[in-house]
């Protein structure tokens, strides 16, 4: 191992000058290693991928190390070679953000000086930075609640499963006693039921949709049928497939008349607050009791960087926990600040400290900019689809920043041969190396379910004309695959096209 023990350390005040010298091969690394593949991901798909990986960091516990710049660089050069990139505009297939630098900087200082946020011995102006950041997050969610309040969580699987903690504890000591009944509908994501099957709950009752928002008619129905259950109704602003937001004033008046409590799971649409123009669009979402929203999707900070609000900081009372190490009485008694009951988890990074950066960096009016800008180019995107004879676009308005579209010659095939042009299109694009699309299920204009391509454009600088080309190649790959499809040959129902892998060892050999 090069140097001696004292270079190994990040912190104090001589790691600066150690980091900074880690830092320029990482950053070198980066910027050589995104030039090197070219496009959004590498191409080849998972098997190439994974040898040119293992070729580079294989052993990765070898019986003497190759020392840090070494270690660095191939490491760094593996995984920014074999990234799926969301910085490049043709990368659109899920809500993964390209985070902002400063968010990345602030990153590093966490890391370096390594707060646990769990006690006030080990993060004393970083537990006060949290403070102020879910302080804000809080009064934007519910600004006219007296006592908000709000917790820094992993995403909106955590967010969710801890809503759903807070109202079982809430309906245990309500007057009619648990199970809380969880109420939500057909769109909710998937961690809903995951929480609630974590929780020991009965399992979710759903909601039929129409047009891919809760059918309030339909949730009330549910609620009668309750027939005064202690219920839990999630309704999601921003759903994953779609963007759709639920009715959510509909729902807060339905759940007021049953005596129901409202999860609003807004991890896609919550940041449309930060927008005057937008934030309309959430109209209701201050008379859920919780909400779930999350800045690694539309708010580019690098993952995790989830957000809890609650209308009330009482309402975080279950959260409360004693142990004598971390937050014993006599030290709350005296002063010291108790971090243990604002989290499930215990040991906790300083994830505060990018959002808190991101937000004093850029503020508010400029958040709004960004905000903006992604929806606008969403809706841009949508009529650049429009006017592609060869394409389509699922019908209806633009969901939030996500687009569903088609190619026009998988309507020729039958509704199975149709969707599987769709899925051999994305594949093909995918392994190629030139298009991560997303896919999803959706009602068409005839009522029917097909599946569809997505773009969920959460790309806070890229033109429409920037995206312009993904239309391209998703007309041109579609007509291959139609063809492919008409011959009776169908497509590779597990990879694309044949000629994938010749031109990833090309480009990408280490």
């Amino acid at each position: 191992m090069s140097g001696g023990t004292g270079d190994l350390l990040a912190g104090g005040a001589d790691g600066p000058d150690r980091l900074r010298a880690l830092t320029s091969v990482v950053l070198d690394t980066l910027e050589t290693a995104a030039r090197a593949r070219g496009g959004p991901l590498p191409a080849g798909g998972p098997d190439a991928v994974a040898r040119r990986t293992a070729a580079l960091c294989d052993p990765v516990l070898p019986e003497e190390g190759v020392g840090a710049e070494a270690a660095l660089a191939d490491l760094v050069r593996a995984v920014a070679e074999g990234a799926a990139d969301p910085a490049d505009p043709a990368c659109v297939a899920h809500l993964h953000c390209p985070p902002l630098a400063v968010a990345v900087a602030a990153e590093v200082a966490g890391a370096a000086l390594n707060p646990s946020m769990d006690s006030w011995d080990q993060a004393p102006a970083a537990g006060v930075i949290e403070e102020l950041t879910t302080a804000a997050l809080a009064r934007l969610v519910h600004p006219d609640a007296p006592a908000p309040d709000a917790l820094i969580t992993s995403g909106g699987t955590e967010s969710n499963l801890v809503a759903l903690l807070l109202a079982r504890e809430r309906a245990a000591a309500g007057p009619r006693g648990g199970p809380l009944r969880v109420v939500t509908g057909a769109n909710a994501h998937h961690s809903v039921h995951r929480a609630a099957w974590m929780l020991g709950l009965p399992a979710p009752v759903v909601v039929p949709c129409t047009d891919g928002r809760i059918d309030p008619a339909a949730l009330d129905r549910t609620l009668a049928a309750l027939d005064g259950a202690p219920a839990l109704v999630v309704a999601t602003a921003g759903t994953t497939d779609e963007g759709r937001i639920d009715p959510l004033p509909e729902i807060a008046d339905i759940t007021d008349r049953y005596g129901a409590g409202l999860h609003v799971d807004a991890a896609y649409g919550g940041p449309l607050l930060f927008s005057e123009r937008l934030a309309p669009l959430l109209k209701g979402l201050d008379r859920a009791v919780s909400v779930t929203f999350d800045l690694h999707k539309l708010g580019w900070q690098p993952v995790a960087a989830g957000v809890l609000a609650v209308a009330d900081t009482a309402l975080l009372a279950p959260l409360s926990l004693r142990t004598d190490y971390l937050n014993a009485d006599d030290d709350t008694e005296a002063g010291l600040p108790d971090l243990l009951g604002r989290s499930i988890r215990t040991t906790r990074r300083p994830d505060a400290l990018k959002i808190a950066a991101t937000f004093r960096a850029l503020g508010r009016r400029a958040l709004s900019e960004l905000v903006e800008h992604c929806v606008r180019t969403a809706e841009e995107f949508g009529r650049a689809v429009d006017a592609r004879p060869a394409l389509r676009r699922r019908p209806g308005p633009v969901g939030i920043s996500t687009v569903l579209f088609r190619p026009v010659v998988a309507d020729a095939l039958g509704p199975e041969a149709g969707d599987a042009v769709v899925a051999e299109v994305r594949r093909t694009l995918l392994l190629d190396g030139r298009a991560v699309l997303g896919r999803a299920v959706a009602e068409d204009g005839d009522g029917h379910h097909r599946l569809w391509l997505k773009a969920t454009l959460l790309h806070p600088v890229a033109a429409t004309a920037d995206l312009l080309p993904l239309l391209d190649l998703v007309a041109e790959a579609a007509e291959r695959a139609a063809r492919r499809e008409g011959d009776g040959g169908g497509g590779d129902s597990e990879g694309g096209g044949g000629d994938t892998a010749a031109p990833a060892e090309e480009r990408l050999s280490p």
